[in-house]
């Protein structure tokens, strides 16, 4: 895998008024290391449709999963139910996947029911130029 270092500002940029930025130049930042953890087990995912508003991923965007975490209550997964791949919050409480949209309704995963969690999704990335 190829380091690619960019620069990276100490301070965060605040998103309303300017703030002169050239005297806090920190060191570099590697999107490599600062976003993938275990890179043997992770892999990257597009994310499509709306049912996952509410967690903030939209249609498109790049998700990166790592395989190695156990998912957990609560956690937005990959997973592959009776064949079928899907991207939703784990509810273990309720046997269930959701959306976080209220305009889908949540998968029950029946006692029979093929699961297999495909990974925890760990970051989201979005576009926001046009192509």
């Amino acid at each position: 895998m190829k380091i690619l270092s960019l620069p990276f500002f100490i301070h965060s940029v605040p998103a309303g008024f300017p703030s002169p930025a050239d005297d806090y130049l920190e060191r570099s930042l590697d999107l490599n290391t600062y976003l993938i953890k275990h890179p043997a087990a992770s892999y990257f995912a597009r994310a499509k449709g709306d049912s996952m508003e509410g967690c903030g991923i939209y249609d498109g965007d790049l998700l990166i999963v790592d395989r190695s975490l156990e998912a957990q209550h609560g956690q937005i997964i990959i997973a592959a139910l009776d064949g079928q791949l899907t991207c939703k919050l784990l509810d273990k409480k309720k046997h269930c996947l959701l959306s976080a949209n209220k305009n889908y309704a949540p998968i029950r995963i029946g006692e029979f029911s093929d699961l297999i969690i495909e990974g925890v999704v760990i970051h989201s990335v979005r576009h926001h130029v046009l192509p």
